[in-house]
């Protein structure tokens, strides 16, 4: 399990570290199916989503058992989910990646929000989108959906291990948001896939500024010429990198 003060530092490092970026580190260890897939942010917030998976999986609805009146059960998974989610995490939500029914809605998103949570994601859709895309909590969604999730989805359980877009989620996992999307680091990984992100983006900046200013990237992307690591340092001691 990752400690709050490893927590803290992997939100500082990560700050300004792309998906993109986590997403090869993790490919270069054989993992290719850690981003969701078909999940987008409702609107950017312009910083980077960092906290520990608290998961809520969903099951086809069996209409006898999933009227409106299993609400009025305060155990009831959905709404046990949002209390209990702690603050810090990111409530990763399994919707069998089905966004015609919603996941959830602003109510319980605003109450997860007010709680301290450090992000919502579903690879279902979210009802009352507009609303959810003004608050400062991150959200991410497959897309709209006005019908209430009892329509079709029946939360089921609390914080076990999910399929989200495809990806696997182990509660406890590090999870990573940009206005790109979400990716999943396994919580064994999250501080060498961390370190090795932060380098990279350091070089891929560097990049970029010679590539703008007219470079080739044959040699330089990826560093087969000398010359490159060469540059490189000059840059990084010039630019505090």
């Amino acid at each position: 399990m990752i400690s709050e003060e490893t927590l803290k530092r992997l939100r500082d490092d990560l700050s300004a570290v792309s998906t993109a970026t986590i997403s090869t580190a993790l490919f270069k260890r054989g993992l290719r199916k850690q981003f969701i897939q078909d999940v987008q942010p409702l609107k950017h917030k312009g910083r980077t989503m960092v906290g520990l998976a608290f998961t809520l999986r969903y099951i086809p609805a069996r209409e006898d058992l999933n009227g409106l009146e299993v609400f009025r059960d305060r155990k009831h998974p959905q709404r046990a989910a949002i209390e209990a989610c702690p603050e810090g995490h990111v409530m990763v939500i399994d919707s069998r990646k089905d966004p015609s029914a919603a996941s959830a809605g602003s109510i319980l998103v605003s109450r997860l929000m007010v709680r301290g949570a450090a992000g919502i994601v579903t690879d279902g859709g979210f009802r009352d989108a507009p609303e959810i895309a003004e608050l400062s909590i991150p959200a991410y969604h497959n897309r709209p959906s006005a019908p209430t999730n009892l329509t079709m989805h029946q939360a089921m359980d609390i914080n076990v291990p999910i399929g989200c877009g495809d990806a696997p989620v182990f509660p406890g996992d590090l999870i990573v948001g940009d206005g790109e999307g979400v990716i999943v680091v396994p919580a064994h990984l999250a501080e060498e896939i961390a370190a090795e992100a932060v380098e990279m983006t350091v070089f891929e900046d560097f990049v970029t500024e010679e590539v703008l200013k007219g470079r080739s990237i044959l040699g330089l992307y990826p560093a087969t010429d000398e010359q490159t690591l060469t540059d490189f340092a000059a840059w990084r001691e010039a630019n505090g990198r």
